[in-house]
């Protein structure tokens, strides 16, 4: 009975389909006549709506001048001026974010707190910056708001937020008020970095001439040079420069990283022109740390790349421990790129990078035959061979697809004899393992070879045995025998052989052209080789 008559007594006709209380609906619409006939009806002022909102909150956004002053009348307590929404909004916080500059003085001079604070730790002063409220801004602190600490959840100050504005006209307000240039959020980032990282020139302008610290670090090192140069504020860049930042300022906790590292990764070349020769080069060789030529291949920037091996950055550079390779030959085909890297591979080999027998390992392993083919064409040195188990054990691998990489390989006068080891005449394709026959006297091989082979015919296709059984023509004796002769050093290169004076058909016999054409080679079609 109790219960009932508590409901009773509760008044739902206060509730309204939209959510508002009749006092909030006319609070929101500014009806000054309603208002005032519902509170002489006794009407409540703090009834709130789905959001919180009770009509104080309405008057104060929808600046509603006569309803607030006539609901504060109603209720000038200052639990009542100081009421939040659910998401922790005042109602100065309303018309600070709105510009309602007499809605704000209306309210501070009936007790509100200038310098309250939302559930997120938004100040009024935070959210006038926010929407470039200048009057709102002038009475918040002429009613005593804060300038300096922390105006909101993430840490950032109103300055931080007047430069990334780029409100000048506010950005010296508050300085004039004392507020501190070097204030840092969460992440130790000052004004001027948040100036430099957006490209808001002005506003960076603004606070260098004010003295602002223009080395200044976050917490993971970056100075507000890395950052515009990472995100290509030239503008920014050269103004940072002109005002003493130092481009050799390490930018990360491992002392490796520079602003010149962050312009070549991200492609960014006028920037980049402009570090190269402000930047010390005991980055691009020194010990424990990383040239930025890792960073350009890293980043996929052809155009910064070349600029800086134009500019005598070495192509090799150091091992490079932070990527996890020991040349950038090596980072530019890593298996987790998918953008084609071939282009990058050409700039280095083009400025003296030297490739060798692990870069065609790995070629094999990431699978990236172009650039394997690449090599190649480019002198890879093919001896001495260093990595030859590790070599055989990615072609194992790979020899599905040995179309697109053997018969470059043994053309370039790889030896086959290499190759005929147990793993591979065990593992490949009766195919794979015809063509390496291709480029050997296959009656006159090692008896070691000879037995593992005997082996593999008697399991194998006919093909293959028949091959096997075959006896070398005294013309694929000689090609032998001239290719031997001519060694791998003018193997590597097709022209030398067409250079040769010999008729077209014996050059196109001594670059196996017939194999070729018989085993369906694509990237080696007849005639490719002039």
């Amino acid at each position: 009975m109790r219960l009932c008559r508590l409901v009773k007594r509760m008044d739902f006709t206060e509730a309204y389909s939209d959510t508002c209380s009749s006092v909030g609906l006319a609070a929101r619409e500014g009806n000054v006549k309603v208002l005032r006939n519902l509170l002489k009806k006794g009407r409540s002022v703090d009834v709130a709506d789905n959001r919180g909102w009770m009509p104080i909150h309405e008057a104060s956004y929808h600046n509603s001048v006569e309803c607030l002053q006539m609901l504060i009348h109603k209720d000038p307590s200052e639990n009542y001026i100081k009421t939040k929404t659910f998401e922790g909004f005042c109602a100065l916080h309303l018309a600070a974010r709105q510009g309602h500059w007499k809605i704000a003085q209306i309210l501070l001079e009936a007790g509100a707190d200038p310098n309250e604070r939302t559930l997120e730790e938004t100040t009024p002063l935070f959210l006038a910056v926010e929407n470039g409220q200048m009057d709102v801004i002038r009475l918040l602190l002429r009613h005593g708001a804060s300038v300096n600490g922390s105006h909101s959840m993430c840490g950032w100050n109103s300055l931080h937020q007047a430069s990334f504005q780029e409100n000048a006209e506010i950005i010296k307000l508050l300085l004039k008020k004392g507020v501190q240039k070097e204030c840092q959020d969460d992440f130790g980032i000052t004004p001027l970095f948040v100036a430099a990282q957006y490209g808001k020139l002005e506003s960076l302008s603004t606070l260098i001439s004010s003295g602002a610290n223009v080395n200044c670090q976050a917490l993971d090192k970056a100075t507000p040079l890395f950052i515009a140069a990472q995100e290509g504020h030239t503008k920014c860049v050269e103004l940072l420069l002109s005002s003493g930042a130092d481009p050799n300022l390490y930018c990360n906790g491992d002392s490796w990283q520079l602003p010149i590292h962050a312009a070549a990764q991200m492609g960014h070349t006028k920037i980049l022109d402009l570090l190269i020769p402000l930047t010390n080069r005991d980055c691009d060789t020194g010990p424990d740390k990383v040239s930025p030529v890792y960073s350009a291949v890293f980043g996929g920037s052809e155009e910064c790349l070349e600029l800086l091996l134009r500019n005598g950055y070495s192509p090799d550079a150091q091992m490079c421990f932070f990527f996890g390779f020991s040349s950038p030959l090596f980072l530019s085909f890593q298996k987790e790129w998918s953008c084609e890297c071939l282009g990058i591979v050409n700039i280095l080999l083009k400025y003296g990078a030297q490739p060798d027998d692990l870069h065609l390992t790995y070629c094999l392993k990431y699978e990236k035959f172009s650039v394997f083919r690449c090599f190649l064409k480019k002198g890879c040195l093919l001896a001495p061979w260093n990595h030859i188990s590790e070599f055989i054990s990615y072609a194992v691998k790979a020899q599905t697809k040995y179309k697109e990489w053997l018969p470059h390989l043994l053309l370039a006068g790889f030896d086959p004899l290499t190759l005929l080891c147990s793993s591979w005449i065990d593992s490949v394709s009766d195919d794979a393992l015809i063509f390496t026959l291709e480029f050997t006297n296959w009656k006159r091989l090692p008896s070691s070879a000879e037995k593992m082979l005997s082996a593999r015919a008697s399991s194998s296709s006919r093909n293959l045995q028949q091959h096997l059984a075959s006896v070398p023509c005294l013309a694929h004796l000689c090609r032998l025998e001239i290719r031997a002769t001519l060694k791998v050093e003018r193997l590597q290169s097709l022209s030398y052989v067409r250079q040769l004076p010999l008729p077209r058909s014996l050059q196109n016999y001594l670059l196996y052209e017939d194999v070729l054409r018989r085993n369906e080679i694509p990237e080696l079609e007849v005639g490719e080789a002039t």
